[in-house]
């Protein structure tokens, strides 16, 4: 039986190869003004662009150190594992030791703001991003516009040490940087009503980079941010001049649907039958946050909201298993194997202080919803040049490269190394792989005389 699904697999693939899909015309067109919030805001939010400073208060420190210091006491794990079934609790104690005693709040309060940081209004929604300029070149270098998007369960902390390399001049270029914080993650306003996805949210970021004083530029995303860039270089082909992926994926595409179904329904039977395939596996174990959140984001969002030991257990159990799969099996997750204890409490902190976690669960329920699938924006293909960064620990979201769908592919970079949060992670090798990529974009673009930025 399991023969015979791996079959059906095979066949689905094929099908998907050589089987034309319905077509049509061209892919959709976004409402550019669709307002996303309170209604009573719509004629008097500010649309300036306003200086922005991450703040501590000393209230809220209080008040999280009283919740660390007074959480419940844990069940005991299971003896003999480490991060199978989730956190380990026997590491929560000194994790929460470190985050009431050993964080340095004011220390990292001057940290998260060491780049220039902002606020605009776009369509209704306050709009956090990290805006780096250029500022006096060498001769012979060129200043180009990079639109980094962040991942879940990341956020803009995630490229605090890319950016001084990404700023940087290396071959020619250097780039100006803006990193917006996603609707619904860290400092951005969330939605106040349904509806707003990945593709939606791909038209806030392009009316950002238009009120900068960008038509054209390049783009960079890993997890959502990479099916964000991938929704606008569908939408806006003329604008984007390159998407540079770290997890390039399509989640609405029929095909890959169909594959993924088979799949899921080939992995249930071999836990039945004991024919247990490895990646298999991997989907079914790690994946069930998707279907939660994609269905009920806000009941998991309010515990979370509340209890801060709660929440960081929650997001370093990701931390631990998508950045090495392996390291599910050590006591400490191994976490302290690719990221330091700071690094990762400043990214808890975005979550915390904003209260964002049930408005960034919330993008999985608009992304796999029924009107977001009407918009079939992964059955479009693109002519925007594509350039895939595929690390060897990202396991659980590598996909085969859809060619009809990007047939502008120019390069697939394999490493040896890293894993979900690679610019986290490794921002030196990230870095240096987004400026072979724009520089090959650039090429591509003047030997088909495209006029680039």
């Amino acid at each position: 039986m399991v023969k015979l699904w791996s079959l059906l697999v095979l066949i689905s693939t094929a099908a998907c190869q050589h089987v034309a899909q319905p077509e049509v015309p061209e892919p959709p067109v976004l409402d550019p003004d669709e307002w996303w919030g309170p209604e009573d805001t719509r004629y008097t939010c500010n649309t300036t662009i306003r200086p922005f400073t991450v703040k501590f208060l000393p209230e809220m420190i209080n008040d999280l150190k009283s919740r660390l210091r007074n959480h419940r006491a844990l069940v005991p794990p299971l003896r003999g594992v480490g991060f199978q079934y989730g956190f380990n609790q026997q590491q929560i104690d000194p994790w929460v030791q470190y985050w009431t005693e050993q964080y340095d709040f004011k220390q990292r309060e001057k940290f998260l703001n060491k780049f220039p940081q902002y606020k605009t209004n776009i369509q209704g929604l306050d709009i956090h991003f990290i805006w780096v300029k250029c500022g006096r070149m060498p001769a012979g270098v060129t200043c180009v516009p990079l639109l980094l998007m962040h991942s879940w369960p990341g956020s803009v902390r995630e490229f605090y040490e890319a950016i001084p390399h990404l700023t940087t001049p290396r071959d020619g270029i250097v780039f100006e940087v803006i990193a917006p914080s996603m609707p619904g993650f860290g400092f951005s306003d969330g939605a106040v009503r349904p509806g707003l996805g990945s593709a939606q949210i791909g038209v806030i970021f392009k009316n950002l980079m238009n009120r900068l004083g960008y038509r054209k530029f390049y783009i960079q995303g890993g997890n959502w941010g990479a099916v964000i860039g991938n929704a606008m270089a569908t939408m806006f082909q003329k604008e984007m001049l390159g998407l540079h992926s770290n997890m390039l994926i399509l989640l609405e595409n029929n095909c890959v649907e169909l594959q993924t179904l088979i799949s899921g329904v080939m992995a249930a039977m071999q836990l039945k039958s004991h024919e247990f395939d490895q990646m298999s596996a991997l989907i079914v174990e790690e994946t069930g946050y998707i279907h939660l959140f994609a269905t009920k984001p806000d009941t998991v969002g309010i515990g979370l909201s509340d209890s801060p030991v709660g929440l960081m257990a929650f997001i370093l159990e990701k931390f631990s298993t998508w950045t090495h799969i392996e390291d599910r099996s050590l006591k400490d997750g191994g976490l302290s194997l690719h990221f330091t204890r700071d690094q990762l409490i400043d990214n808890l902190m975005i979550y915390w202080i904003t209260n964002c976690i049930s408005t960034s669960f919330r993008l999985y329920a608009e992304a796999f919803s029924n009107a977001y699938r009407a918009l079939r924006i992964d059955d479009f293909p693109t002519v925007v040049p594509i350039w895939k960064l595929e690390a060897i620990n990202e396991e659980l979201f590598v996909q085969p490269v859809n060619k009809k769908k990007y047939p502008n592919l120019l390069k697939i970079t394999k490493t040896a190394f890293g894993g979900h949060f690679f610019a986290f992670e490794m921002p030196k090798f990230f870095a240096r792989d987004v400026f072979k990529a724009v520089i090959a974009f650039r090429k591509f673009h003047e030997d088909n005389k495209i006029c680039k930025f």
